[in-house]
């Protein structure tokens, strides 16, 4: 008797979502500090991504970073699909260390930027996080998640770094050259994951539906 065939495992589908607007943006490093909330512009932009991600069928769960930014995006994307949100500490923005609150266009003279654009993996951040770290905790947190929401939709509302992180070891990317990659405020990345290995469906999408994606 031929045995029935079985369904391919089903892929569990990441939606990576970097925090809106902020008034600091593109300005200052910002890193961990508290305090940083959503420009008018970022809340505008959070409804979007909002609207974005309710027109699909299905979402089954939302995380965010614990930085109020990161919070505050994830609150109309939880609301628009009644969900709760839920805070994970390995969504954490970059810890930048003696280098938080800087101003970027001072950090970009000294000699140490250079490295931190050409070979971030050699870097560490005086009294902070190194890029490698941050890689492993994204991805940590990424398969935790997984495991956790098998075959599912998961929103996770992150920083630009880690995504490109994230992006960088789905692709597999060295970490030297992730930094190549552009994750704009209130962008959509998704990654599927699926026993073979993840797929990169979009990177940094801003506009237009999300309803169709899927490995091919």
């Amino acid at each position: 008797m031929a045995r029935a065939k079985q369904a391919p495992p089903s892929s569990t589908l990441f939606l990576l979502v970097r925090h809106g607007l902020t008034p600091t943006t593109g300005k200052i490093l910002p890193g961990r500090a508290p305090g940083l909330h959503l420009a008018d512009t970022g809340q505008s932009q959070a409804n979007a991504a909002a609207e974005r991600i309710a027109a699909l069928t299905r979402v089954d769960a939302i995380y965010t970073s614990p930085l109020e930014r990161a919070r505050e995006t994830a609150a109309p994307i939880a609301k628009a699909k009644g969900l709760k949100v839920h805070i994970d500490k390995g969504l954490l923005e970059c810890d930048f260390g003696e280098w938080t609150g800087a101003e970027l266009k001072k950090l970009m003279k000294l000699p140490e930027w250079g490295t931190v654009i050409r070979a971030p993996s050699t870097f560490r951040f005086p009294g902070g996080e190194s890029f490698n770290e941050m890689q492993v905790r994204i991805v940590s947190a990424i398969d935790r998640l997984r495991n956790a929401h098998k075959g599912g939709v998961v929103v996770c509302v992150s920083h630009a770094d880690p995504i490109k992180a994230a992006v960088a070891h789905a692709m597999g990317t060295h970490i030297d050259l992730f930094q190549r990659i552009v994750i704009s405020p209130c962008s959509v990345t998704a990654i599927a994951y699926s026993p073979g290995g993840p797929v990169v469906l979009t990177v940094n999408s801003t506009g237009g539906s999300l309803a169709e994606l899927r490995p091919s």
